[in-house]
């Protein structure tokens, strides 16, 4: 299979929303292909190709800065991550992404640390927020990750790839992908709902405030109950935590700092899944609540407006 270097960009230190302790910037929620529960609702799982035959190097654009990352030693190296995909691209097909972690000098950084269960977690999305997953890579060595996924619409996307270097602090790179063919119309989101229902569960958003505030720390709670409106009794940890949330701005381009990764705080419930964070920015954010009932990984997103 022929590859393509698609593009190269640099890896930054997460961002720490100041004032709510369990808020980060960087990582994201989905199933590996090893050993994961089903997904549900706009989440695919990791499928691994191995059968890469022969590959070809044709681009290489390195049009970042670099992130420094500080080790407990406080020593610093920069990473950088660069995407390999195959020279055809096209919606709704299976893509073999390979992920290589370099150092400024392009050597790969080769050991890292689990964190949240897996070596990396990367979320794709697209630029219109409408698309969502969150995947894990496997780790084949050498600072070298694979994934096999697909890209359901053509369009612009953005990968975000949150990985920890050993004994560093975790690091968010991205990556932007264009996935040729014509691209649709926006379709008419109902952004401000504050109820989803998956196949079995009712998620319902609350908020501690009347507003969201850009800069001011925010109680998010998520009330979970099933089709019958009874309280759900089969929550599990999904990666560590009662619940994982991503959220983004929406913006264009897509960068790091639009991009916030909060936990469920520990004493949460298993009814109200509660988060605080903080939104750096005024603007229009969406939010994926991601959660693990029974063995399967369930989805629900909401838009919420900052002032």
């Amino acid at each position: 299979m022929k590859y393509i270097f698609l593009g190269v960009f640099v890896a930054t230190t997460l961002l720490v929303a100041p004032g709510c302790s369990s808020t980060k910037s960087g990582e994201t929620n989905a199933p590996n292909s090893e050993n994961s529960p089903q997904v549900e609702n706009k989440e695919i799982q990791s499928i691994i190709d191995n059968k890469e035959g022969d590959s070809m190097e044709q681009m290489n654009h390195d049009n970042s800065s670099v992130g420094n990352i500080n080790s407990e030693d406080n020593s610093k190296i920069s990473t950088k991550a660069k995407l390999k995909v195959p020279k055809s691209l096209a919606a709704n097909q299976q893509i073999s992404l390979v992920i290589d972690i370099q150092d400024t000098a392009g050597k790969p950084v080769n050991k890292f640390d689990i964190f949240q269960e897996k070596l990396m977690h990367l979320i794709l999305v697209s630029n219109d927020l409408e698309h969502f997953y969150h995947i894990h890579p496997e780790y084949k060595g050498n600072g070298h990750f694979e994934v096999s996924t697909n890209f359901p619409r053509p369009g612009e996307y953005t990968l975000f790839s949150d990985y920890k270097p050993a004994r560093q602090k975790e690091s968010l790179s991205l990556i932007n992908i264009f996935i040729p063919g014509s691209v649709p119309l926006p379709e008419n989101l109902s952004k401000y709902e504050k109820t989803r229902t998956l196949s079995d569960t009712k998620v319902n958003l609350n908020l501690s405030a009347p507003t969201i505030k850009a800069g001011e720390c925010i109680r998010l709670i998520f009330d979970l109950t099933d089709n019958k409106n009874q309280t759900i009794k089969d929550l599990q940890l999904y990666l560590g935590e009662k619940g994982h949330l991503v959220i983004i701005k929406s913006s264009s381009p897509l960068t790091a700092s639009d991009y916030i990764h909060v936990h469920a705080v520990k004493n949460t419930t298993d009814k109200n899944i509660e988060f605080h964070t903080k939104f750096p920015k005024s603007g229009t954010y969406k939010m994926w609540f991601q959660f693990n009932r029974n063995g399967k990984i369930k989805s629900a997103d909401f838009w919420v407006n900052v002032e």
